[in-house]
């Protein structure tokens, strides 16, 4: 990669808006395209090799010790937990975790190149169509934490039929859809929901405390408003997203409503209107005028069994369509995104580093850097990538693989000192550990714990 003077800021930032961060492709992929013995001197290839995986390991070293951070203040939030909660918190406590828990995952899902869908973009996104012809409502004020992330947006081919000619005929079409799709949630108090309802919709407060019951029954036990629920899925139609949350109800499209109500319309005026003359019939047959009745009420029965299957057949679609496209939940969504804020992590520095070993860097040139990485990643994967060279610097400044001189000037180690740089920080990793403050909560013991 060579770096270009001139008329890249620009483009750049034209660009940057169409462009994800995420470098999709594997880091073994980048460290053997970037380790080729033609693009360095001498035994520079193989020493290049040698540092990247030093840094890879180092990198994913770092993400564990933040890992373990962010685990040990999710633990009295876990709804999956099976281990004794030795320690009670205070409610100020649980907020401050709480806090501390989300800002973690936002940071982790940020370090991994997802994207966030705030709650303008959200609600766009939620007014598409269906793909899996399903109408979905989602009462998202319920929420008292709320995170949705994606990665990789892009979309897959499907077919539905049509009619032509008056022929059915099968048609194929794009989905836009989200490659991964993260979403961090936890419910507001009830008591806090109850009020916002008796203001929102002018209830008084047994009326609101019925409709909040009623909308969280179909949550079943398994969701609490103590807990925080990580999920993370793949392949999700950007239009099918509602069917993630735990709150989301299914309603009838309008082509089910006008067609039940007509089969309903119908099969019931048949009855009526087949009863009604054996129902004048109830003094001198009440036989005749009981079965006619029975013959109306199986009617309705019939109607109203329609309603139930159309409405049941909408909820397997939605928990089949869930099954396919979910990757984990909770802890398990914590362990991924740290794996992949790693390799995001290293495959950014990776990329810096095999320009700023090989070239003269001036600091006011790195936005220079950051578009020859670009189109290197153009020219040798097909990929459009809006590079963060920003953060991968700080990082390679931090571990002193980079340093920068007084006149601006970038000084990075050669890959065999970088490697040796590496090992030294290995080598003094656990004498720089600090132990987390035990301050908080209160020791708990035997049945209590339990």
């Amino acid at each position: 990669m060579t770096i270009e003077t001139g008329g890249g800021a620009a483009t750049k930032s034209a660009q940057a808006g169409r462009k994800e961060k995420f470098l999709r492709v594997t880091r073994n992929a980048l460290i053997d395209r970037l380790t080729l013995p033609a693009a360095w001197h001498a035994d520079g290839a193989a020493d290049a090799r040698r540092f990247f995986r030093y840094l890879e390991y180092w990198r994913q070293q770092s993400y564990v010790a933040r890992l373990g951070a962010i685990e040990q203040d999710y633990e009295p939030f876990s709804p999956d937990t099976d281990l004794l909660l030795t320690r009670r918190f205070s409610a100020t406590e649980r907020v401050a975790m709480q806090k501390r828990v989300v800002a973690g995952v936002q940071k982790l899902l940020e370090q991994a190149n997802y994207t966030q869908l705030d709650t303008d973009n959200l609600a766009v996104v939620m007014q598409a169509s269906s793909h899996y012809g399903l109408e979905l409502v989602c009462d998202m004020g319920a929420f008292e934490e709320l995170l949705v992330f994606y990665r990789g947006e892009t979309s897959t081919k499907a077919t539905r039929w049509a009619r032509k000619n008056m022929f059915p005929v099968k048609q194929e079409f794009d989905v836009p859809t989200f490659q991964r799709f993260v979403v961090l949630f936890k419910l507001k108090p009830f008591a806090q929901r109850v009020q916002e309802i008796m203001v929102s919709d002018k209830l008084d407060q047994k009326a609101a405390e019925k409709l909040v019951t009623k909308r969280r029954g179909m949550l079943g036990d398994a969701v609490s408003d103590n807990n925080i629920y990580m999920k993370k899925f793949k392949n999700i139609p950007q239009s099918d997203i509602e069917m993630v949350f735990p709150n989301t109800a299914i309603k009838f499209r309008m082509f089910d409503k006008l067609r039940l109500t007509a089969t309903a319309g119908g099969g019931l005026g048949a009855g009526v209107f087949g009863a009604a003359g054996k129902i004048a019939l109830l003094s001198s047959n009440p036989v005749a005028a009981a079965g006619a009745a029975i013959g109306l009420g199986g009617v309705a029965f019939r109607q109203a069994k329609n309603v139930m299957n159309q409405k049941n057949k909408y909820m397997i679609t939605m928990a089949q369509n869930l099954y396919s496209h979910a990757l984990a939940d909770n802890r398990g969504v914590l362990a991924l995104l740290a794996d992949r804020a790693a390799e995001e992590d290293v495959k950014e520095e990776m990329l810096l580093y095999a320009v700023l070993a090989k070239e003269q860097v001036h600091i006011s040139q790195i936005d220079q850097v950051d578009e020859a990485i670009e189109r290197y990643m153009r020219a040798t994967f097909g990929l459009d990538t809006n590079f963060d060279v920003s953060d991968a610097l700080n990082r390679l400044m931090t571990d002193g693989i980079v340093t920068q001189r007084a006149d601006g000037m970038l000084d990075t180690l050669r890959p065999l000192d970088a490697a040796r740089r590496i090992d030294q920080l290995w080598d003094g990793y656990l004498d720089r550990l600090v132990d987390r403050p035990t301050g908080e909560g209160e020791e708990v013991e035997g049945a209590e714990a339990a």
